[in-house]
């Protein structure tokens, strides 16, 4: 494979250090964007004059377009954009307050947008790269106690989606990379996790929490066998949309899916019948 540029952001820990990691051993240039300004030598170590540190909060978009026109004006053209960092927020959603939930929107969704809309005019202009960003499985289904993050993550699959339809013309290639359970923090101590507070919600969420938390250090998924995975989409013709890592991923992904296509052929009569009886479009105003 022909060394490229790599842009990700949350190179710290978990996948996106994996990903920074793995291509960094093929010989591809890797900015990664990191909290705090102590981590960026520690990554640079990593691989000297190939591996770039730059401490950005996603969430101030004046920095990520500033980070990001740098990183093109000195270190080169970015040829692929990896918005990683985000976190997860576990509780129930009676429970959790608004502004835990805007905060997570602020990371996984909007410090995702700025990524990823930073970098585009270079790549539109070039004619060619490839946008991505780490959404999650529950991003394409859901499971009990994590509302405000599945909420978070379909918002960024959706706009993913719809960005690869606007730029398809241009060379630029999108995908959304939805992983399972894999063995990093995410929900260890990178999990911020709303207070209980209503028992009514013990026997549905109590054990969730609790096999999360014994769960944490033993998950299924090998981030490394995720980065080569990614790095194997990079460069091909027709990359996938979407990208599905993690057998439980796929499984439960694919259950998910299932449920929502039997609501739509159970109701098809329903839907249906919304329609003038004319059958004739009428002309949006």
């Amino acid at each position: 494979m022909t060394s490229k540029t790599f842009f990700i952001t949350g190179v710290g820990s978990g996948l996106g250090r994996a990903l920074a990691t793995g291509a960094l051993s093929v010989g591809h240039t890797v900015v990664g964007t990191v909290r705090k300004p102590d981590d960026i030598a520690t990554f640079e170590d990593l691989a000297p004059g190939l591996a770039h540190g730059a401490a950005l909060d996603v969430t101030d978009d004046e920095s990520v377009f500033s980070t990001v026109a740098d990183v093109e004006g000195t270190i080169g053209p970015i040829d692929v954009a990896v918005a990683n960092a985000g976190y997860g927020l576990e509780g129930i959603f009676e429970e959790t307050p608004l502004s835990q939930m805007r905060e997570q929107f602020a990371t996984n969704v909007f410090g995702a947008a700025a990524t990823l809309q930073a970098v585009l005019p270079y790549m539109r202009k070039r004619r060619r790269g490839h946008l991505m960003a780490v959404t999650s499985m529950g991003g394409l289904m859901t499971v009990p106690g994590l509302s405000a993050y599945c909420a978070s993550k379909y918002a960024l699959e959706g706009l993913l989606e719809s960005i690869g339809k606007e730029v398809a013309t241009f060379g630029i290639h999108v995908t959304a990379i939805a992983p399972g359970s894999f063995r990093t923090d995410w929900a260890g101590r990178s999990m911020v996790r709303a207070a209980r507070t209503i028992d009514d919600y013990d026997d549905v969420f109590g054990p969730i929490r609790q096999a999360r938390l014994e769960a944490s250090g033993n998950q299924l998924g090998d981030p490394a066998k995720a980065a080569e995975a990614v790095l194997q989409i990079i460069g091909i013709a027709d990359p996938p949309r979407h990208l599905i890592l993690g057998s439980d991923a796929l499984r439960l992904v694919t259950a998910g899916r299932r449920a929502v296509d039997g609501d739509i052929s159970t109701w098809e009569v329903l839907s249906q019948s919304t329609d003038f009886p004319d059958g004739h479009q009428i002309a949006a105003n």
